[in-house]
């Protein structure tokens, strides 16, 4: 493993310039799902792999030339190549997913070929009648989700929090990112995570893509589907220690339908003043709370309901202009373009942003405020050069990866930003 040019990592908010990510492309364990094992994987629909590597690619390529990227993969077979790192958290997959038969097995595989294992799937073996007749054709299921990766892991200042999983089936995810922060020597990192063996709060639950960090003091939590107010509460207990995060704001969202699974899916900063938002949603204050929580001496010192998160932000001295995911009211395109990622965006710097092709009516708000509107396709071929403007979206095809559910910032968990 190299240990040369160390990341010293650091998320002081959602739009610095981007100088280190961690994505993973998609790969077998996408296709390793069929229509019956679809809504256990917490998909609605079955994956085109191809087509989906296809559109991943654009993004990677986008990324490259912007910053520094680590593939989960790479990461995750150089940290096992440490035989005790191995050994620990094959204990602590094996007891999460409670199937320690399987560990034997494990254990002697070398890095790469275990690497595949642990995120592709185990088959399982049909050497006796009960498995024979076991209509799950995995002993460890393949991680279909896991190219997702802001949900696994996040990051608050310069501490590295692996998320509290929601569901059962994507807990490995973070169990892996647990072991790369905390083995990986490419990291200088404290990491804080929940010990999946011994926590007695069974209904702590979050999730990356409900945090977003707004500046070094002030944070933006979701609460819904994936991450619960005892999961925010475990947080704050968490960074009370620090000087930092002085404001929260948490903000309720529907736990259905799906496409409103994290906060990021209705809520994206593009810039330091500018943000996407799912109007129905996120200013519907009389279906939806919005709280804020303010810390001081290391303490909670005040939790009061207050209008939206706009005017919360305008409260704290930031006055924010919002953009309507699927544009002014029509609310049926808005529907649609929120439930593909419409308003999920990933900045690589101040008004530099990467989002969906498909949702035309959302690039189009943002067009009219000064928003250059670039096909990826055009940028990886030479024919636009970013450099020439001052605000963009580059636009990566999503007919396919939309419709696992997630966007652009989904997809990217980002280890460091300049101020």
């Amino acid at each position: 493993m190299s240990t040369s040019n160390k990341i010293e990592i650091g998320i002081g908010s959602e739009i610095g310039e981007l100088e280190a990510v961690i994505i993973h492309s998609p790969g077998p364990e996408v296709e390793n799902m069929t229509p019956l094992t679809a809504e256990r994987a917490l998909y609605s629909d079955i994956l085109n792999l191809n087509v989906a590597c296809k559109e991943y690619s654009q993004l990677k390529k986008i990324l490259e030339s912007y910053s520094k990227i680590y593939e989960v993969k790479d990461l995750l077979c150089d940290t096992l190549k440490n035989e005790q790192t191995k050994i620990d958290l094959i204990k602590k997959i094996t007891h999460s997913c409670e199937n320690p038969r399987i560990y034997d097995n494990l254990i002697e595989l070398p890095e790469k070929t275990l690497t595949n294992q642990l995120i592709e799937g185990v088959l399982l073996e049909k050497n006796n009648l009960t498995n024979y007749l076991n209509k799950n054709n995995y002993s460890l299921e393949p991680l279909h989700n896991f190219f997702f990766t802001r949900d696994s892991a996040f990051i608050i200042n310069k501490d590295v929090f692996t998320g509290e999983m929601a569901k059962k089936i994507r807990i490995r995810e973070a169990l892996i990112m647990e072991s790369i922060f905390n083995n990986h020597p490419q990291f200088q990192t404290t990491v804080s995570s929940a010990d999946y063996q011994k926590i007695n709060n069974k209904n702590i639950t979050i999730e990356g893509g409900d945090i977003i960090v707004i500046s070094e003091n002030i944070l933006l939590i979701g609460i819904g589907a994936r991450t619960s107010s005892e999961g925010v509460d475990h947080i704050i207990n968490r960074i009370l220690d620090k000087n930092e995060i002085r404001y929260i704001i948490v903000q309720e969202i529907p736990h259905s339908p799906e496409s409103f699974v994290h906060l990021d899916m209705i809520f994206s900063f593009l810039d330091k003043n500018t943000c996407v938002i799912y109007e129905p949603v996120i200013l519907n204050r009389i279906t939806y709370k919005t709280v804020l929580i303010t810390i001081d001496n290391k303490k909670v010192k005040k939790i009061e309901t207050v209008d939206n998160i706009i005017m919360s932000l305008k409260q704290l001295g930031i006055d924010i202009k919002t953009i309507p995911c699927g544009g002014k009211n029509e609310k049926l395109i808005q529907e649609r373009e929120q439930w593909h990622s419409g308003a999920n965006f990933f900045a690589l710097a101040p008004g530099k942003v990467i989002g969906y092709e498909r949702n035309i009516h959302t690039n189009e708000e943002l067009n009219k405020i000064g928003y250059e509107i670039i096909k990826a396709t055009d940028v990886i071929n030479g024919i636009a050069d970013l450099t020439k403007y001052k605000n963009f979206v580059v636009t990566i095809e999503g007919g396919e990866l939309a419709r696992g559910g997630g966007g652009p910032r989904c997809m990217t968990l980002p280890v460091k930003r300049k101020s």
